[in-house]
């Protein structure tokens, strides 16, 4: 920032040097960059991931389905935390070996999780299959997509803010390397008759 606001300062000043204007141009653009093209470049990534999650979300929709299940017997083991994507963090899972019907008719039976705390033959819940009633995950959600759209977005944004700020560092790392190259030739030039009488020093 310090170095854009010189742009003004240096334009008609005497002691400007090349490379300050040229840093001063670097930093100008890598601001631009980071505040017009990494939001761009955010939007449409997530607008992508938004389109590719929502087309995952009604595919997902349509391939599972929920269907009650009869808990047959508990099995040894403790209950298991709460599944992260319900919505009540109080829901406790247990397994369970159950009988359900899948959506085709078919008659099903195995160990499945149950979201039951205490679970006793008879008692009924619900569960995810897929067309041919074997389990499956719960689908994605709508909100839950969206979530990880705008963070794929955020990602993306700040990622590319990253590669610019690193290629403007680069580029003013270069630059001063250059000048004091600069510096060590003129230094060496002069050098050798620095204080002598007559050379003009």
């Amino acid at each position: 920032m310090r170095a854009i606001g010189g742009l003004w300062r240096w334009r008609h000043n005497p002691l400007r040097r090349a490379t300050d204007l040229a840093e001063a141009w670097v930093a100008l653009a890598a601001l631009l960059l980071v505040l017009l093209a990494a939001p761009l470049i955010g939007v449409l990534v997530g607008g992508v991931a938004q389109g590719a999650l929502q087309q995952a979300v009604r595919e997902q929709r349509e391939a599972r389905h929920l269907v009650t299940a009869t808990v047959v017997r508990k099995l040894a083991g403790s209950p298991l935390g709460p599944d992260p994507e319900t919505a009540s963090a109080r829901d406790v899972r247990s397994r369970v070996e159950a009988d359900w019907t899948g959506p085709d008719g078919t008659e099903q039976h195995g160990k499945v999780m149950a979201s039951l705390k205490s679970p006793h033959p008879g008692d009924h819940f619900t569960l995810w299959t897929d067309a041919q009633g074997r389990t499956a995950a719960r689908p994605l959600d709508t909100a839950t997509a969206t979530t990880h759209a705008v963070l794929a977005g955020f990602g993306a944004a700040a990622l590319c803010a990253g590669f610019v700020e690193g290629g403007r560092r680069l580029a003013v790392r270069l630059m001063v390397r250059r000048r004091y190259a600069r510096w060590d030739q003129a230094w060496d030039r002069a050098g050798p008759d620095w204080g002598r009488t007559g050379t003009g020093s």
